[in-house]
C-alpha cells in the first residue's frame, strides 16, 4: 500500500504551508487580536488568488474538483497558522449545492467558485442539545421558514448560508439568503476570534430544500474539515511546547528532562497520531466513494479528545507563562476548544457512534470488499 502523497498534493501542501506561515506569524496575530476585524481579509484575498478557496468545488462549477485529502492538507496548514478565514465552510457549502441543487443555485455556486460571494455553513444544530431550531412548514408550493440559527459563522459578512432545517421532524438542508428582510442578526465574537451571529428568521418563504441525502453527504466532510483544523492546531501546540520545554530551566535543569513532562508530551503525541490515522482513513474513504458514517463519528471523537488533551497538556507544561496573553500559546487552546465544541463534544460524538454500532453489525474495511477478497 502506498501512503505517500502525490506530487500535486505535495505542491498544494507546500503552497498552503508557505501562505499561512508567511501571513500568520506571532506579530501579525497580536495585531489581529486587537483589530476588531471579522476575518483576515488580506489572507482571504490570497486564498482566492491561489485558488485555495475552491479546491473542493467541482470543475464544472468553476472549482478545482479536488478531494477531501487535498482540502485536509490545506486545513492542517490553516490550523497550524490559526488563519481566520472561512476556507472549509465556503467551499463545502458550494460543493454541496453543486452536487444536489446546481440548477436552482447556479448563480450562487458560480459566485462562490470565483470568490465574488462568500458562503457560510453551520451544522451545529445537528449536535446541539436543543436540536435544530429552524423549522419549515409547507405553504402551498413553497415552505415558510421560522426559527433561529445560533452562532452562524460570518453571518453578517456572507451572502448566504447552508443550514439544517426541520421539515416534518426530519432534518434537511436549505440555502438561507442572509440579505432577506426576514432575517435579523445578533452579532458576537467567539473566544478564538471568529465572528458569528445569532440569526433569527421569521416568515421567510423558500422554494427549494435540498434532498435528504445532502446532509448525509455533507456531514462527514464537515467532520473531516474540522478534524483537519484540529490536527494542524494540535501539531503546532506540540511543536511550540517541545521547543519551550527544551529551553526553559527549573532547578538548574531543562524542564523537558523531567520524566513527568516527558510522559505528558508522549501522551499528547500519541493522541495526535491517533487523530491523524482516523482522519486519513476518513478522507480516503470519502474520496474513494466508500460509506464512512462510523469513521466520521470516530474521527469526530478523536478530534475532540485530542484537542482537549493536547491543549491542556500544552498549557500545563507552559506553567504561568501559558496564561500570559502576550505569549502565543493561549490562542491554540482557544482554537482547540472551539473546534471540539463545533463537533458537539466528546460525549455527543461517542453517544452517536454507540447508537450507530447498536444498529449495525458490520464494521471494518473488509466489509467493503467481495467475500473472497476479505479472507
Amino acid at each position: 500500500m502506498d501512503f505517500e502523497l502525490s506530487e500535486d498534493q505535495r505542491a498544494i501542501e507546500q503552497m498552503a504551508d508557505s501562505l499561512f506561515v508567511d501571513y500568520c506569524d506571532d506579530d501579525a496575530m497580536r495585531k489581529w487580536d486587537t483589530s476588531g476585524e471579522p476575518m483576515m481579509a488580506p489572507l482571504w484575498a490570497l486564498c482566492r488568488e491561489t485558488g485555495l478557496h475552491a479546491l473542493a468545488i467541482a470543475e464544472a462549477d468553476g472549482g478545482s474538483g479536488l478531494g477531501m485529502t487535498e482540502l485536509m492538507l490545506v486545513l492542517q496548514a490553516q490550523g497550524r497558522g490559526l488563519g481566520q478565514v472561512p476556507l472549509w465552510r465556503h467551499q463545502l457549502a458550494a460543493a454541496t449545492l453543486g452536487r444536489f441543487a446546481s440548477g436552482e443555485y447556479a448563480a450562487w455556486i458560480e459566485a462562490a467558485a470565483s470568490g465574488e460571494a462568500l458562503l457560510s455553513l453551520s451544522l451545529d444544530g445537528v449536535n446541539a442539545a436543543n436540536g435544530i431550531t429552524l423549522h419549515a412548514t409547507p405553504n402551498g408550493a413553497t415552505w415558510q421558514v421560522d426559527g433561529r440559527v445560533a452562532a452562524l459563522p460570518l453571518a453578517v459578512q456572507s451572502g448566504a448560508a447552508l443550514v439544517p432545517v426541520l421539515l416534518h421532524g426530519q432534518p434537511r438542508l436549505m440555502l438561507l439568503e442572509l440579505q432577506s428582510p426576514c432575517v435579523q442578526f445578533t452579532p458576537a465574537v467567539m473566544t478564538h476570534g471568529e465572528a458569528v451571529a445569532d440569526v433569527q428568521v421569521e416568515g421567510l418563504s423558500v422554494s427549494h430544500l435540498l434532498p435528504v441525502g445532502a446532509l448525509d453527504w455533507l456531514e462527514p466532510r464537515a467532520i473531516a474539515a474540522v478534524a483537519a483544523l484540529q490536527l494542524g492546531v494540535s501539531e503546532e501546540q506540540i511543536r511550540r511546547t517541545v521547543a519551550y520545554v527544551s529551553e526553559r530551566q527549573q532547578f538548574e535543569r531543562r524542564i523537558g528532562s523531567f520524566q513527568a513532562v516527558q510522559m505528558s508530551m508522549a501522551d499528547a503525541r500519541i493522541a495526535l497520531e491517533a487523530l491523524r490515522s482516523t482522519l486519513w482513513q476518513l478522507c480516503y474513504r470519502l474520496d474513494a466513494g466508500l460509506p464512512a458514517p462510523s469513521e466520521a463519528l470516530a474521527t469526530a471523537w478523536q478530534a475532540c479528545e485530542a484537542g482537549h488533551r493536547i491543549g491542556h497538556v500544552a498549557q500545563h507544561v507552559h506553567g504561568g507563562i501559558g496564561v500570559d496573553l502576550t505569549y502565543p500559546i493561549h490562542r491554540f487552546l482557544y482554537w482547540s476548544r472551539a473546534l471540539g465544541l463545533a463537533l458537539g463534544g466528546s460525549a455527543v460524538c461517542l453517544e452517536r457512534l454507540g447508537d450507530w454500532l447498536s444498529d449495525n453489525d458490520k464494521l471494518g474495511w473488509k466489509y467493503d470488499l467481495e467475500e473472497h477478497q476479505a479472507l
